[in-house]
């Protein structure tokens, strides 16, 4: 038994008081760094879980983040979200980025974990050739989207004339494009990777093209942390954590591909083996380490954006903040998730 020296109760009986204060105060501190914050996401397919990895593995909480994560499932309505304020940060192409900035928003993409467009184009396999689609329909999530973007690209590397030799068709998500196309009111879709095994009833298709398989890939900055200028000044400590969440997300899908599946598979309800390893293997070929933005990418956005509003004066560098990214590359955070040299 601990022998209490005489008079020193009331000392011992302090220490205990203080040591127990100093418990709170630290659990106190702890649940203060947890920061409110409303993040969203596009789409339930594959490549879109880069957004929820860190939510269900607990990756945003390390970092000082309690989050809400609302999906929205199209870029153009997530964008209009973001200017409205309802979401702090949240998954938009360089598309949505350039069409709302050449129409006075301040919208910036941050950092994108994706920055390639690879979509197919599934159609019904009584579909044999660009010319057997000529006079029908595809469908699209909403105009201005990425699905919209890679369709027009796709029809075009067919050479058909999109809305001319083809008409688009506002459809909806994944999802819903597919239960469309099984049910007969479109011909054929643009696809993520993997996302013909999806297709319900096991409907014959064949992929008529497919954006992969070009010489060099289409650039676009697709998977992408977008916010406001306004908010990045007034919080860039929360992006930078969303940044590093993401990143080390990232890292996660790249070495954890069972516990990845698992988290997919719990938003994308109906899927199955097939489509689980085939989108896995498409997405690990294209994610990026450093997530930098393409400017490449957003210039042909904003190129087509300008279109619309030829007076316009912004600038690809407008569309575009990389010093998040830059810092946590000089800090040597992306290093310290990956390993150096990996």
């Amino acid at each position: 038994m601990m022998k209490i020296p005489k008079g020193g109760i009331m000392k011992y009986g302090r220490w205990r008081i203080y040591g127990v204060l100093g418990l709170l105060l630290i659990t106190a501190g702890g649940a203060r760094a947890q920061e409110k914050i409303r993040l969203a996401y596009s789409s339930t397919d594959t490549l879109n879980q880069l957004w929820t990895i860190p939510l269900d593995t607990g990756i945003y909480k390390k970092n000082g983040l309690d989050v809400d994560m609302v999906y929205i499932g199209s870029t153009t309505v997530g964008i209009s979200a973001i200017v409205a304020q309802d979401i702090a940060i949240g998954n938009a192409a360089g598309s949505g980025v350039a069409n709302a900035n050449v129409r006075g928003a301040e919208t910036v993409s941050v950092g994108c974990l994706i920055n390639v467009l690879a979509y197919e184009l599934v159609v019904l396999d009584s579909i044999k050739s660009a010319e057997d689609l000529k006079g029908k329909a595809i469908g699209i999530s909403r105009f201005g989207s990425v699905s919209d973007v890679a369709a027009r690209e796709l029809l075009k590397g067919l050479g058909l004339r999109p809305m001319e030799d083809v008409k688009i068709l506002q459809v909806g998500g994944a999802a819903e494009r597919a239960a469309g196309f099984s049910r007969g009111v479109i011909a054929g879709f643009p696809s993520p990777p993997g996302n013909v095994h999806l297709i319900p009833g096991g409907l014959p298709h064949r992929i008529l093209a497919d954006m992969s398989e070009l010489k060099k890939p289409y650039p676009l900055p697709f998977i992408c942390a977008v916010t406001t200028k306004g908010y990045l000044a007034k919080n860039r400590p929360i992006v930078k954590r969303v940044m590093m969440s993401l990143i080390e997300g990232a890292h996660y899908f790249r070495t954890n591909k069972e516990g990845a599946q698992r988290i997919v598979a719990k938003y994308q309800r109906n899927a199955n083996k097939a489509y689980l390893d085939s989108s896995y293997a498409s997405t690990l070929k294209i994610l990026e380490r450093v997530p930098y933005t393409t400017r490449e990418g957003m210039k042909i956005q904003l190129d087509e954006a300008l279109k619309q509003a030829p007076g316009s004066k912004v600038t690809v560098d407008s569309l575009i903040d990389d010093s998040v990214v830059r810092e946590l590359e000089k800090e040597g955070f992306i290093d310290k998730v990956y390993g150096k040299g990996n």
